[in-house]
């Protein structure tokens, strides 16, 4: 299954000041992240949760990939499984690349990551400003937060975001469709060496690029 594109802009955010506690509330263990974490790579998993005719809900089959990025609004989205797709940003352009139809999409990064999701992972640490942050309770061994963008210019309602450790464990985003796409992430590693030349995006050998 392919998730639509502005679900992709969307996959991108930063997290950082006092010292992490396990203990520590969502925000807290957010800010620290946000304060603290140039970079970040990891592994993740991707579902959605899907409600039938009869409103029974029911989830997906898993995508999974890797993922990197640097702040801000320089990130490598690999999507290995099933399906191969790399949604790439260098700061000033979004590339989307579908390996399967061989062929890349380019948009102005821009403002798109602002109120979207991806704000949160790529993005600048000036959260407070494009979203409202509340703490969300404990469940399933996380801390949450929820985000709800400030704009009203983006398919998203609100976001949660666990915590355990000062570091991001799962995402849910919400979209004014009523869909919810739930993220794991795995193998996190704060802050290794990403140069600036490794977010520069080349076009595959005899793929189709448009531009938008």
């Amino acid at each position: 299954m392919r998730y639509s594109t502005s679900f992709h802009i969307a996959l991108a955010a930063t997290f950082v000041i006092a010292p992490v506690f396990a203990s520590g509330a969502a925000l807290d263990q957010f800010k620290s992240f946000v304060a603290g974490t140039k970079s970040a790579q990891g592994e993740f998993t991707q579902r959605l949760l899907k409600t039938d005719s009869q409103g029974k809900q029911k989830l997906s089959n898993p995508s999974t990939g890797t993922f990197a990025f640097a702040r801000p609004g320089k990130f490598i989205w690999t999507y290995q499984k099933p399906y191969e797709q790399v949604l790439q940003a260098d700061g000033e352009k979004l590339y989307i690349y579908d390996k399967d139809l061989n062929q890349v999409t380019v948009k102005k990064l821009g403002n798109a990551l602002g109120s979207s999701p991806a704000a949160i992972l790529f993005g600048s640490n000036e959260l407070e400003k494009n979203f409202a942050l509340k703490e969300a309770g404990t469940r399933d061994g996380m801390e949450w937060l929820e985000a709800t963008p400030k704009s009203k210019d983006t398919t998203f309602e609100r976001i949660g975001i666990g915590l355990k450790d000062g570091l991001p464990q799962a995402m849910e985003l919400r979209d004014s469709f009523g869909q919810v796409t739930l993220l794991w992430f795995g193998k996190f590693e704060k802050n290794p060496n990403m140069p600036a030349a490794q977010f520069k995006f080349t076009s595959p050998k005899g793929a189709d690029v448009f531009n938008q």
